[in-house]
């Protein structure tokens, strides 16, 4: 929250996911865990971390490492402008009471801080566990719920046995069940916000 040179570049290299296109982020995580053309693996085989070319996309648990890293890597802004909204509604005055009170960096962040930004982190991983949830256009476009179905969201599944597979009956049952799903996760969530 402090001001420090290149604030300013900071925040918008931190932006720059959220601003993307998610066919075009999607799209270039693709080819950068391609396994003919990955930049990923190139760079961890000349550094001499892994032998041979990872199939980033054709292992079900590395592909499931892929869909997480896209995910993270398009919900990192998100968080942190949540993030910094909580920080900056932190009042100076009240940890500089701390301070003179004695409260080390460790304890004013715990005993202070803490307690006043969690209710906005509380909505921060409200909304970005629900984006997650029903991202179909990320999972969609760099592993279609692959390999052997390991990568499905709700979306994609319920895409993949209404359209593709054409039981369109069991597609819509698949997404109407996302519906209690996410709405029994919200309300526990706001249930611990109202108390806090």
């Amino acid at each position: 929250n402090r001001s420090f040179k290149g604030k300013r570049l900071v925040q918008g290299i931190i932006l720059i996911p959220f601003v993307i296109p998610i066919a075009l982020s999607s799209l270039a995580w693709k080819w950068m865990f391609d396994s003919l053309y990955s930049v990923i693996n190139w760079s961890l085989m000349t550094l001499h971390i892994i032998d041979y070319p990872w199939q980033w996309l054709g292992e079900p648990g590395l592909a499931m490492w892929s869909v997480i890293i896209l995910n993270v890597w398009r919900g990192f802004p998100f968080s942190a402008v949540i993030l910094l909204a909580g920080l900056t509604a932190v009042p100076v005055e009240v940890i500089e009471a701390a301070k003179i009170d004695g409260a080390g960096p460790l304890r004013r962040f715990f005993y202070v801080v803490a307690p006043i930004v969690r209710p906005i982190l509380f909505v921060g991983l409200l909304y970005s566990v629900v984006f997650s949830f029903t991202d179909f256009s990320a999972v969609w476009l760099l592993t279609q719920g692959g390999p052997y179905n390991t990568t499905h969201v709700f979306g994609t599944y319920a895409y993949n046995v209404g359209i593709n597979a054409g039981d369109i009956g069991q597609g819509a049952a698949i997404t109407l069940f996302m519906f209690p799903l996410l709405a029994v996760f919200v309300i526990v969530m706001l249930r611990g916000l109202r108390r806090e």
